[in-house]
């Protein structure tokens, strides 16, 4: 009787077990039950998990809806980019209308909208500008495409300079030149991406002269693919697919320098680089190794292949945002490469894009731009999101304490949450609490810093335990040698007997 007690306890305990682990996954969902996507992200075994939301879409903002002196603007006609100013204005690459849109800080009226200059005396305009940012000096920096060159402005119209026809050995004769996205780090350096430009990212020197290529992305063949090129006809191998350097898709620069250039990389595994003045690539891909959107393992995923990621954006305190065009799917990552959260999607509700092709950020504020639609759509983050976010900022600087308060209020409100037990892993980790260390690492599944903190506490252990350690192992010792010699002592004086 007693047997079937128990073994009915037990299979009862297994099943509220397994209404528990559904019912923290239904919680999650309905957590996001008013988003018109999915929220979620990847654990240790890089399945898909729910999460709670972490941004929510505030409202959308098309041209028709705004006015410039008292009279409507008309709709944004294929708009490409946007850029932050300091000022917190933001400005709309209107590339279908030949203008530059600048919308205050709320984005509720327009500041101003700059559509010609005065080059020389000459009215000059804009023909498809397709890129557009704001330096460190407050300068605007606009990709003329179909003007083959890319023009400097005070934020007042005023032209500063032009910089056109780049010259170099480097690049083939009769080389046009159409610039798509531009940025410019703290020495007036400008980084742009050209439309059918493979060997890198053009740099401009301050002067506006091209000085060379920057970051290009190597395509790897395999032996085997280099096999069947080798023996392959020459028919067939113009046919097979030209193994040429990756386009870069989307460009940013942060405070110190270091560009963050997106790509689409088909292996679904790095679809964005952090290259330092060198050019040489120095981003960190966290535990999975992975910084390329959904997950993309062994050619097979949770989604319908890799992600597209098509834009970039710097926020602050090494985290950044990537865009992803094919799923409409918005990713953020640490300065560790570790993924935070994820949202977004494709479809017609608030928050869906159409053909999303920029984004911006401001605090908690991001801002998508999507090109079909020719609309602006404004997310504010949530009380999760914003406690990720803060979390991610004190760790940044060092300050563990504080981030634990943070991250302890993320698992209230998603207790599954591998990132929130790993940050308060290594918190604990710095303070030299490494037996508590150990057990939010474990939480959080990382294997890397659980085994420093084991190390550290089995060193701990011995150390303190030293003292008792020599103390027994010398009594011991001790012990045997009077054992032996005690033994040898009755040995002998019973062969004398004999």
């Amino acid at each position: 009787m007693r047997k079937k007690f128990l073994h009915g306890l037990s299979k009862l305990t297994a099943l509220l077990s397994v209404f528990v682990l559904v019912g923290m996954s239904f919680t999650a969902r309905v957590a996001a039950a008013d988003e018109p996507y999915d929220t979620y992200n990847y654990d240790d075994r890089e399945d898909l998990t729910y999460t709670p939301s972490a941004y929510e879409p505030i409202r959308s903002i098309a041209g028709n809806g705004l006015k410039y002196k008292g009279e409507s603007i008309g709709n944004f006609v294929t708009p490409q980019d946007i850029c932050y100013s300091d000022d917190g204005n933001l400005y709309l690459a209107d590339t279908g209308n030949n203008r530059i849109v600048v919308l205050n800080n709320g984005m509720t009226e327009v500041v101003n909208i700059i559509d010609s200059f005065d080059n020389n005396g000459v009215k000059d305009s804009f023909k498809s500008p397709y890129g557009v940012c704001i330096s460190e000096k407050g300068q605007l920096y606009v990709a003329d495409s179909q003007n083959h060159r890319i023009v400097v402005l005070e934020k007042d119209g005023t032209l500063v300079r032009i910089v056109e026809n780049p010259v170099s050995q480097s690049l083939d004769a009769g080389y046009v030149f159409v610039p798509l996205k531009v940025t410019v780090d703290y020495a007036d350096r400008i980084y742009c991406i050209a439309q059918n430009m493979f060997e890198g990212i053009m740099v401009f020197e301050t002067n506006g002269e091209f000085s060379g290529f920057f970051g290009t992305i190597d395509v790897k063949i395999t032996l085997w693919e280099k096999f069947w090129k080798r023996i392959a006809t020459k028919e067939e191998r113009s046919k097979q697919q030209l193994y040429i350097p990756t386009e870069f898709t989307g460009i940013d620069v942060d405070a110190d320098g270091f560009i963050y250039a997106t790509n689409i990389d088909s292996a679904g595994v790095q679809a964005v680089r952090r290259l330092n003045p060198r050019g040489e690539d120095v981003i960190k891909k966290g535990e999975n190794k992975n910084v390329g959107g959904d997950l993309w393992v062994n050619g097979q995923s949770q989604y319908a292949g890799a992600s597209q990621i098509t834009d970039v954006v710097y926020r602050n305190k090494g985290i950044y945002t990537l865009l992803d065009r094919k799923r409409g799917r918005i990713f953020t990552y640490d300065h560790e490469g570790n993924l935070l959260y994820i949202f977004g999607g494709l479809g017609t509700q608030l928050g869906t894009f159409n053909t999303p092709v920029a984004i911006e950020a401001s605090g908690d504020t991001l801002v998508v731009l999507d090109a079909y639609r020719a609309e602006l759509t404004v997310f504010n983050a949530t009380q999760y999101g914003s406690l990720i976010n803060d979390a991610i900022a004190l760790r940044y600087d060092g300050d563990e304490t504080l981030a634990v308060e943070k991250w302890r209020e993320v698992l209230r409100l998603d207790e599954n949450n591998e990132l929130a037990n790993t940050g308060i892993g290594k918190a604990y980790l710095t303070a030299g609490d490494n037996k508590n260390a150990m057990k939010y690492l474990k939480l959080g599944m990382d294997a890397e810093y659980y085994s420093i903190a084991f190390r550290r506490y089995r060193n701990q252990v011995l150390a303190d335990n030293l003292s008792y350690i020599l103390t027994g192992a010398a009594v011991i010792i001790i012990a045997v040698v009077v054992f032996v010699r005690v033994r040898n002592k009755k040995h002998g004086k019973g062969g004398e007997k004999a």
